[in-house]
């Protein structure tokens, strides 16, 4: 069986859970503690970095790497047109997704964990022990004043623009390329679940986000497009099983 090396909450590696939802393939995951649990991640692929994915012999880091390795091993569905034209679209708005959107995405959701402390907390590895998490979800939000000062006004404002453009091409079209799901879809919809974080996520998460981009009234129609896109993949998921 498939085995998948993550940290459950990087969208990195939720972007390859949902391909192998997409394909219908079995797989298992390895939970990777942070710091301590990266030694074997090196061990197993040479550097520290998840995802990792663990197919027979072979062994794979890096999520494009992964999802075109997944994408050669079962052809159907396929996720990246045999169009020309369409697969530079898919494979340019995936590396849009995966570089200029997740950094901007990231700087979002650590401003917000930072003023949260009930976020911060969710989003800690489940094995850490219970005086860390209470430390952590103690410590007031002002501790990161200048980390929050440092967010980069006019860079918050283009990712709200590239969102809201994204709200308007779901609502125009239900596919970012083409007339079926693409590596595109997967790649941005995996994104968008650090800015509001879907049901899959378990109850602590469930819902929260980060503030003026999760609750925009534009970005609604995104939002909706992303969690009808995971329940597409968990209904395949059940259909396999």
């Amino acid at each position: 069986m498939l085995e998948l090396h993550q940290f459950r909450h990087s969208a990195f590696c939720l972007k390859v859970r949902m391909v192998l939802q997409a394909k219908g393939l079995s797989y298992r995951t390895v939970e990777v503690t942070p710091g301590v649990g990266q030694v074997a991640v090196f061990r197993l692929s040479g550097q520290r970095q998840v995802p990792v994915l663990v197919d027979g012999e072979t062994v794979l880091a890096d999520s494009t790497a992964i999802a075109l390795h997944l994408e050669q091993r079962e052809v159907d569905p396929a996720l990246v047109p045999t169009d020309p034209r369409q697969a530079a679209q898919v494979r340019l708005l995936e590396d849009w997704a995966d570089t200029t959107l997740a950094a901007a995405v990231r700087v979002a959701l650590v401003q917000a964990a930072a003023l949260d402390p009930q976020l911060r907390v969710a989003l800690l590895p489940d094995d850490l022990p219970d005086p860390v998490r209470r430390v952590m979800g103690s410590i007031p939000g002002g501790w990161v004043s200048n980390v929050t000062e440092l967010v980069n006004q006019s860079e918050r404002a283009e990712l709200l623009v590239s969102l809201e453009q994204l709200s308007v091409a779901v609502q125009a079209a239900p596919w970012l390329v083409g007339n079926s799901m693409s590596l595109a879809d997967l790649a941005v919809a995996a994104q968008l679940s650090l800015l509001r974080f879907p049901a899959s996520s378990g109850a602590a998460l469930s819902g929260h986000g980060v503030p003026g981009l999760s609750d925009h009234p534009k970005l609604q129609p995104l939002f909706q497009w992303r969690d009808q896109l995971e329940l597409r993949l968990m209904e395949r998921t059940l259909e396999e099983v």
